[in-house]
């Protein structure tokens, strides 16, 4: 059975009333819990519309974009992909400010709102899908909720979703018996570097949570701390961190308010710039060039294996919102994050932006699905 839509939200859009913005997703969506969690803490008053496959293909006809969530302001205005939505909501509304205002900060901020985004989605996907007792529960919420307007019994419902899942999230997404072994070490060294941040400071940066905190929310809130296999290495190895999730869950706009903004990069950050660094960013450089060159796989090496995996033209645009941030920072600012990254790095985020023309006239899902077929 549908349940009421979910209210959530203090913020008043002027002094008449409240606008109330309508969230499109699923409460088991890696990108919609993020965005949840950011609205949560902006004080944006939503209400939450639980995605069934009608609805999905409705937003989709509205936007262009086949992806979860998607929102509608109350102007009737759509809005589509979280980093660029917290980045509206950052310049544009009233609130609690979760972006840091120091240049450097704020840069490293959003480098690592990208990494987490995009580097911990495999590990994340891999956990869900790859392991009996978490694929077995997953895709019956999935056939619960999102097929919920399917004609077929709740078995068949199962299975079509866990066939689809492991396909395109295991197999199409590079998981072997070869690779999984790097998957599951960087779940455990990414916990181990943020088992020590979280031991000493509420949050990544400091006392305020910014957007690498919401982009951390995304494979942790829906994924790493809700399905069973990584939340047991989540509770068993680093409880600092899944106490981090309930911080952020749990936080206020005047919560957020009574902390100070950060205004440096601390230092023990350096283990995950250096991971954006030596491993992120090459891949995003080879994805790029893959897909300048109109190739459907991109190939390139991490964690000791080599990998062949869906060239995404989404993750070239995410490249370029990293260089065009990365130059635009002012020239001591760059000096002090180049002395941070290094020069392999530095040398990719000074690079010219992707040389490509899209047969699509904006980003569809993450590797630019056509939205007339979902």
């Amino acid at each position: 059975m549908e349940t009421a839509p979910e209210r959530h939200g203090q913020t008043k859009a002027d002094g008449t009333g409240e606008a109330i913005y309508r969230l499109h997703g699923l409460k088991l969506s890696y990108f919609t819990g993020k965005l949840e969690a950011y609205f949560r803490v902006k004080g944006v008053a939503f209400e939450f519309v639980g995605m069934d496959t009608a609805d999905f293909r409705r937003c989709a006809r509205e936007t262009g974009i086949a992806q979860m969530p998607q929102v509608q302001a109350p102007d009737g205005r759509w809005l589509t992909d979280t980093t660029a939505i917290i980045g509206e909501f950052e310049r544009r509304f009233a609130g609690p400010s979760l972006s840091p205002q120091d240049p450097l900060t704020r840069f490293f901020s959003l480098l690592l709102e990208d990494l987490f985004d995009e580097w911990l989605w495999r590990p994340a996907l891999y956990y869900r899908w790859a392991f009996s007792e978490d694929s077995t529960l997953m895709s019956s919420q999935i056939a619960r909720t999102m097929l919920r307007d399917v004609p077929l019994p709740l078995s068949v419902r199962r299975r079509l979703i866990l066939a689809r899942q492991r396909g395109k999230y295991l197999r199409q997404d590079g998981i072997t018996r070869q690779t999984a072994p790097a998957i599951e070490a960087l779940y455990r060294d990414t916990l181990q570097m943020l088992e020590a941040i979280f031991r000493v400071r509420p949050f990544l940066m400091g006392a305020r949570p910014v957007e690498a905190d919401f982009g951390l929310m995304g494979p942790f809130l829906r994924h790493f701390s809700h399905d069973p296999t990584p939340a047991a290495i989540l509770r068993e190895t680093a409880p600092y961190t899944q106490a981090w999730v309930a911080r952020v869950w749990a936080m206020t706009p005047d919560d957020a308010e009574a902390g100070l903004l950060p205004d440096r990069v601390p230092d023990d950050l350096q283990g995950l710039i250096t991971m954006a660094a030596r491993d992120y960013l090459p891949y995003l450089a080879a994805n790029a060039s893959a897909v300048s060159q109109s190739a459907a796989t991109v190939k390139y090496t991490q964690g000791g294996v080599d990998w062949s995996v869906p060239a995404a033209p989404y993750r070239a645009a995410c490249l370029d919102a990293l260089k065009a941030a990365f130059l635009a920072l002012p020239d001591e600012a760059r000096a002090a994050a180049g002395l941070k990254l290094g020069p392999g790095a530095v040398a990719i985020l000074s690079a010219p932006k992707t040389a490509f023309v899209p047969n699509v006239r904006r980003p569809l899902g993450r590797l630019w699905e056509n939205a007339r077929t979902a």
